[in-house]
């Protein structure tokens, strides 16, 4: 009975013992490499990276503290393993949509992220299909979804190791890691446009696509960034004769107008601007006219100056283009004359400051397009 006891205690002790290592293990305490996150945008995509940071407190980094080529780190099941970049558990990058990095494509995902460190200031970076390991002790080759090759640069000491995105262009940016006195970075690029319009065109399937200015953006964005252009002029002639909006105005018949000449209709494009101008503004007819004289057809840019003249009688705007048109043809006097009108009818000191700017180039004979 004693015997029996005693196992049901030591039985009852283990399991209490195993309970509390596994609730101690639960508990969230202070690291000396502290986690971070930083993410960047670009275009609509969002880049993040997760990752530890520890600090080089005196010791040698580079070569020593993070060993040359691929080592066995003696724990795990990896016979090889990179460094993890960083500390902890596995560096983690994450992109919403498909990348290329370093010029190699990479699909959208979660990955870990690891790198090989050799000798004169080459790197490897690895992306690894198992971004939940801890480090690299279970690193797998098999898993690798891209390797890159890059430099390792010189820089000011960095002590905490540190992430970040730099050189942010409409398409890339570049991800750096930095610690000690060197730095590795790589550039990391998005397809922008086709990420956009894959966007737009699920939108448009939802409660976006239930408002006719949705529908004008579209048209747009394609328009200008390499987009479809019969799609394009498919959503365009949805907001002007659709079963839903069938609304003109000076946005969605300008677009249209802007597709068809891309498309090269000139004769159909120059059709649909000239009823384009019945639904504009005195602005709108003005930028319209800077545009013809920015394309070289000064005589068009008169035209429609004139018509902004007879729409819209006594608004500053309308002497603004006058002088506009007459300095494009060589007509300096006469541009002067109109610049003086739209002086005493500005309505703000910048629009004063402006036009006292271009009365000076029109009196020193310049033009002032």
């Amino acid at each position: 009975m004693k015997k029996m006891y005693s196992k049901c205690v030591f039985g009852i002790s283990l399991v209490m013992m195993f309970c509390f290592v596994n609730v101690s293990a639960q508990l969230d305490l202070p690291r000396g490499s502290q986690m971070a996150k930083v993410s960047q945008r670009v275009g609509i995509s969002d880049i993040s990276i997760k990752y530890s940071r520890p600090s080089v407190n005196d010791r040698e980094v580079w070569g020593k503290l993070v060993p040359y080529g691929m080592n066995n780190l003696g724990f795990g099941t990896a016979k090889e393993s990179p460094w993890r970049a960083g500390a902890n558990e596995n560096t983690v990058i994450k992109f919403e949509d498909d990348v290329k990095i370093e010029g190699k494509a990479l699909p959208a995902g979660k990955y870990g992220l690891h790198m090989i460190i050799n000798e004169g200031d080459k790197a490897t970076v690895v992306f690894s299909k198992n971004s939940n390991a801890w480090g690299s002790y279970f690193y797998d080759p098999n898993e690798d979804a891209l390797k890159v090759d890059v430099n390792m640069m010189d820089t000011s000491h960095t002590e905490q190791l540190t992430f970040t995105f730099e050189d942010v262009t409409a398409n890339s940016t570049t991800a750096t890691l930095s610690w000690g006195k060197k730095k590795i970075p790589f550039k990391i690029e998005v397809d922008v446009s086709n990420v956009v319009l894959a966007d737009i065109r699920e939108k448009l399937q939802d409660s976006p696509g239930f408002n006719r200015q949705t529908w004008e953006q579209a048209a747009n964005y394609s328009l200008n960034n390499g987009g479809d252009l019969d799609e394009a002029l498919g959503w365009i002639n949805s907001t002007i004769s659709g079963m839903f909006f069938s609304q003109k105005n000076f946005n969605n018949l300008s677009t249209k107008s802007q597709i068809l000449a891309k498309q090269g209709k000139a004769g159909e494009a120059s059709a649909i601007m000239d009823e384009a101008m019945e639904y504009a503004t005195v602005f709108q007819i003005h930028g319209y006219g800077r545009q013809l004289i920015g394309q070289g057809q000064k005589e068009k840019a008169m035209e429609v100056f004139k018509m902004n003249a007879k729409k819209n009688k006594g608004q500053w705007p309308v002497d603004f283009g006058l002088a506009r048109a007459n300095s494009a043809m060589g007509n300096y006097k006469t541009a002067l004359k109109h610049l003086k009108i739209a002086a005493t009818r500005a309505p703000d000191q910048p629009n004063k400051d402006a036009i006292a700017g271009y009365l000076e180039k029109l009196k020193n004979g310049e033009d002032i397009n």
